[in-house]
């Protein structure tokens, strides 16, 4: 019996052939923390005496939450990375430079690594066929001074997707049907394996956006296998040598296998309060929104950008609507500005921010007030997500947050006229 991608990248790793349901010792290619996470692993560490990196040059602690600092208790934290950073010669990702797993997949992830961070959405480099996971801030702080962790072999789920995804439809409305398909805690640490025609032509913008969203099902990871899209993503990052193909076998054991129809997708969304509360948005047209924020780990790509410039130019965000826009890292952002997006964006009203989270966990810029409502192309939409337990969040992809902002209310992004659509 063949190997699933999950149970080939350990195996690889480990130098055996393991499988689900095998307790491991693994060692660790990358490990990251940021700056809600990263203050206590760093003390947990000095705690304990064990101040040190085994591998410093891959450990990385991001500064992109709370980026600049918002509060002078956050700014003690950040010091504190800082400090670490310079003691044991980790790489440090300073204010500005983006969102961790963005900057993860540009300069870090490679198929058959793996990768632990103390964010649940690290499992976004899943995308690259890397074994990528979040964990705890203490789990993850052993994982950097000794550079290795344990793992449980998860079992997989194959999801396997078809035809062509219609025009206005892209990888988040696939992610969010897939998420209300299973439910919050469908895939509870298990392997989501994406495979299929529609995700062997979907461009890396778009896998990275479905293995980030693995984790809103419970899984431990989301796994796409490398190939072509793979290698031409690397060579654009300047990492040609990271790459590797890295596939399943083809009479691997699977705990199930879920077929979609892409054809069959339509724009869709998690409505308040959870990211399983799904709709397609045609029964959630005409809802009031105060904010919409464009952006994020889960959508704040070069890619999405255009999709949002390209309908929004030309127009103006309707009033009372406050636009935010935070490009995902600082390439993004020069490469959206050296095209022109950013100054269409602006010249629509929206609202341009540093490159990192931003408004995304609700400890920033962005924060609703009682009873306001936003539309968010991130990736959760818990109560008080946006810093407000009175506020409530939707969740879409960025043609339905830019068509909405236009309109004032939750909008078809098929019934826009006069753009031309990304895709």
């Amino acid at each position: 019996m063949g190997l699933t991608l999950a149970e080939k990248i350990l195996s690889q790793r480990v130098g055996r052939e393991v499988r689900a349901g095998q307790i491991i010792v693994c060692d660790v290619d990358v490990a990251l923390t940021q700056d809600g996470t990263g203050p206590l692993a760093v003390r947990q560490l000095e705690k304990i005496g064990m101040e040190k990196a085994a591998r410093p040059e891959s450990t990385i602690l991001f500064i992109d939450h709370a980026a600049p600092s918002p509060r002078k208790e956050l700014s003690n934290d950040h010091m504190l990375l800082r400090s670490f950073a310079e003691k044991t010669g980790c790489r440090l990702s300073d204010v500005g430079e983006g969102v961790c797993h963005q900057i993860v997949a540009e300069d870090y992830a490679a198929p058959g690594k793996v990768i632990i961070g103390a964010d649940s959405h690290t499992c976004m480099a899943g995308a690259l066929a890397a074994f990528a996971t979040g964990m705890g801030s203490t789990d993850v702080a052993m994982g950097m001074a000794l550079g290795k962790t344990w793992f449980r072999v998860p079992e997989t789920i194959r999801i396997e997707v078809n035809g062509e995804l219609p025009v206005g439809v892209y990888a988040k409305d696939l992610i969010l049907h897939l998420v209300g398909l299973l439910g919050a805690d469908g895939a509870t640490y298990k392997a989501l394996e994406f495979a299929g025609e529609t995700i062997a032509a979907m461009p890396m913008w778009e896998r990275l956006t479905l293995a980030n969203m693995a984790v809103e099902a419970g899984a431990k990871v989301g796994l796409i296998a490398s190939d072509a899209v793979t290698q031409e993503y690397l060579t654009a990052q300047g990492r040609p040598e990271d790459y590797k193909p890295l596939a399943a076998d083809s009479d691997a054991n699977y705990e199930r296998v879920i077929i979609i129809d892409a054809a069959k997708l339509e724009p869709t969304l998690a409505a308040p309060h959870t990211v399983d509360n799904t709709y397609p948005v045609t029964e959630l047209v005409g809802t009031a929104i105060d904010q919409v924020f464009i952006g994020s780990c889960t959508n704040g790509r070069l890619e999405d950008l255009a999709i949002v410039a390209s309908i929004m130019s030309g127009k103006h965000v309707a009033a009372k609507v406050r636009c935010i826009v935070v490009p995902a890292s600082r390439k993004v952002f020069l490469e959206a500005l050296r095209l022109d997006y950013i100054e269409t964006l602006v010249e629509a009203g929206a609202i341009v921010l540093a490159p990192g989270c931003g408004p995304c966990v609700g400890v920033h810029e962005g924060i609703l007030g009682d009873g306001e409502v936003s539309l968010n192309t991130s990736n959760r939409n818990f109560q008080g997500r946006l810093g407000n337990p009175q506020g409530s969040i939707y969740l879409g992809s960025p043609a339905v947050a830019a068509a909405s902002a236009l309109t004032g209310v939750i909008t078809d992004p098929r019934e826009v006229l006069g753009y031309a659509a990304y895709r």
